[in-house]
């Protein structure tokens, strides 16, 4: 502690103690009237010392400081607490405008408890809570906009949808009229096309999510469908489906799904010419890492590679290579008495030279 000989130094200290401090910052007495206040306080609230030094806080800049917060903070909250940190009053300041203050006051009592000090510091806050609004305004239009970004897709998928019923009720009403055979089959192979894109739509319409689709649910849902429009009651042809945990992109869950359609399309027209007890097409999704397989396989009669290398790819078959090649995956396909299967996997998948399994 240091000894000071005379009260004048001690108050010289104090007040240079009291100029140090950054932050706007007074000292009043028990009846809040202002014994001394720094150069920040002066500089940041646009008064001299004339005008502040021995009034009441309250009567400064002609009674624009009585705030009643401030009143309630000093009249009220300090002599129940002693100390007070950062509470918030935002006010129309004389001659700096409107601000917001955060207030830290301490009450000092003397030994002979008559008297007592009030210090009383003040953090402009005002950049701060300005930002934090603009952040607030922004976040919340952001929020607008994705809720009409959702009515936005809603309305598009469905107008998607609407419009794929219609082109597909088209196809077959011409498919119904028209007398050469070659073309109604051209006819009804488009129908089925366009009912299998309204599926894929459907099901990415239903799922949990716009961005990111459950594999497994999604590949079975679909199939599923696939069975109800097109496998007949005497058909006993099953579809089952096994899928690595997992989820996918929007955009790559639609291409595997166009892809298990026109495959299982090609599997029920052509793998099962005849009636079997057992039939069954397995579609299987596996995931390492960032690689993935997708397989589809069926116990059908198969085909003829050597005799279908030979031949043009039908409409199916250049479906699936463009939506392969978009995917920036591979295709092996593998055909035997036991039947056919077709694996479509990104070119690092580790088991892709494997013979892909019946």
């Amino acid at each position: 502690m240091i000894d000071f000989e005379n009260m004048e130094d001690a108050q010289t200290l104090a007040q240079a103690i009291v100029n140090t401090i950054p932050e706007p910052f007074v000292m009043l007495d028990d009846q809040f009237r202002v014994l001394a206040a720094n150069r920040s306080f002066y500089h940041t609230f646009k008064v001299d010392a004339e005008q502040t030094r021995d009034r009441v806080l309250y009567t400064l800049g002609q009674g624009q400081w009585d705030i009643p917060t401030l009143r309630v903070l000093l009249e009220t909250i300090i002599p129940e607490r002693t100390a007070m940190n950062g509470f918030e009053v935002e006010h129309d300041f004389p001659g700096i405008g409107r601000r917001t203050m955060l207030l830290n006051a301490r009450q000092v009592i003397y030994g002979d408890n008559a008297t007592k000090t009030i210090l009383l510091a003040f953090q402009d806050i005002t950049p701060r809570r300005a930002i934090e609004r603009e952040k607030e305004d922004l976040l919340r239009r952001a929020e607008e906009l994705l809720h009409e970004k959702d009515v936005l897709l809603q309305e598009i998928q469905h107008r998607v949808a609407n419009s794929l019923q219609i082109i597909a009720s088209i196809l077959l009403l011409k498919a119904r009229a028209v007398t050469s055979e070659e073309i109604r089959n051209h006819l009804q192979d488009a129908h089925q096309r366009v009912m299998s894109v309204a599926e894929v739509q459907r099901h990415l319409h239903l799922a949990e999510g716009i961005d990111q689709i459950d594999v497994g649910s999604y590949l079975t849902k679909l199939c599923g469908s696939l069975v109800a429009s097109m496998v007949a009651e005497n058909q006993p042809i099953t579809v089952r489906v096994m899928a690595d945990k997992g989820r996918i992109g929007s955009d790559k869950a639609v291409g595997l799904g166009l892809i298990v359609t026109e495959l299982i399309i090609n599997a029920i027209k052509h793998g099962f010419p005849t009636s079997k007890a057992k039939g069954l097409i397995l579609v299987t999704y596996e995931v390492d890492g960032e690689d993935w397989k997708l397989t589809v396989s069926d116990n059908g009669v198969g085909k003829d590679t050597a005799e279908a290398a030979g031949k043009s790819a039908g409409l199916g078959s250049a479906i699936v290579e463009a939506l392969v090649k978009q995917l920036e995956a591979r295709m092996e396909t593998t055909s035997s008495p036991a039947g056919l299967s077709v694996s479509i996997a990104r070119p690092l998948w580790h088991s892709l030279a494997d013979p892909p399994s019946s």
